[in-house]
């Protein structure tokens, strides 16, 4: 089954006879990372509930955060956790939610296939390049027995999760970084970007890596006890770090009320750990998947 990518949002709706009753709308937002995860259990979701349309759209986990506190949407993906500011924007319209972790990811450097001189690349030379005012302009100024070329580069835009998440870990501090790159919320745009040039190099989440293998190459990234590929296993134990993650959604305490919502999410909980694997990124232990059940049931009223 192959799971397209869009920025745009899509829509799914399914015949069928099972469950026919429950009818209505689930509208998702946020994280282009979480999106395919989201995408591909909406799709099988339409199967058993054929009358309940579940939108899915892709405006960054920050973005995605902003409609929800506005009571836009019922569900948020989000490739961080909430910040204090989101979820105090959320209270202030009356919204509580309920935090459901549905998988690991890796946040993964890579370049163009026709690099030949990037091996591996240190967590002190990601910081030179991506930090406030970087001096850095050629791949020779990263590392002296590279290239005196241009390196172009690309990154997720200021509202993404993961722009959040790899400024933090790379350069200490959340959404501080240079501005000089190519940004987009759409992680398709920067694997085009990678794939059109020699020069290029960029990041974002594992599963936008894996389904685009053969037109780009992924860099080992090595923090100071060897360099690490990320792969299933490495993200899975924790061992490709500081970039591996877990990957979360958000529900409105409001929405989870309504029966085809909270059918939704019992559903993506229930089917998170194979179609998890299906789209590339690392599913969590099956143990976390029950608890998150039993928590998310007990807590909606």
């Amino acid at each position: 089954m192959k799971y397209f990518l869009a920025l745009l949002a899509t829509s799914f709706v399914f015949s069928g006879s099972a469950h026919a009753n429950i009818e209505g709308d689930v509208k998702v937002d946020g994280s282009s990372t979480v999106f395919p995860i989201t995408e591909a259990v909406a799709e099988e979701f339409g199967k058993k509930f054929p009358k309940v349309r579940v939108h899915v759209g892709t405006s960054g986990t920050g973005g995605g955060f902003k409609k929800f506190a506005l009571g836009e949407t019922d569900i948020n993906d989000a490739s961080r956790t909430i910040k204090d500011s989101e979820r105090e924007a959320a209270k202030k319209k009356g919204i509580g939610f309920y935090e459901v972790p549905v998988a690991y990811d890796g946040i993964t450097v890579v370049v163009n296939k026709d690099n030949t001189w990037v091996d591996k690349i240190t967590v002190a030379e990601l910081k030179k390049i991506w930090e406030p005012n970087s001096k850095v302009k050629t791949w020779k100024d990263i590392r002296a027995s590279w290239p005196d070329r241009k390196v172009l580069l690309y990154g997720p835009g200021t509202d993404s999760g993961t722009f959040d998440y790899f400024t933090e870990a790379i350069n200490g501090k959340a959404q501080v970084s240079r501005s000089e790159f190519t940004k987009s919320e759409d992680d398709n745009v920067l694997v085009q970007g990678v794939e059109g040039g020699k020069d290029s190099l960029g990041y974002f989440g594992f599963s936008y890596y894996v389904a685009n293998k053969d037109r780009l190459r992924a860099v080992p990234v090595d923090n100071g006890k060897g360099a690490i590929t990320p792969t299933l296993d490495t993200i899975r134990s924790g061992q490709y770090e500081p970039l591996s993650r877990t990957v979360y959604i958000y529900v409105s305490d409001q929405s989870a009320k309504r029966k085809e919502v909270k059918e939704f999410v019992n559903f993506y909980i229930d089917q998170a750990e194979a179609l998890v694997k299906e789209v590339g990124y690392v599913p969590l232990d099956k143990k976390l998947y029950t608890e998150a059940k039993v928590k998310f049931n007990k807590s909606v009223k």
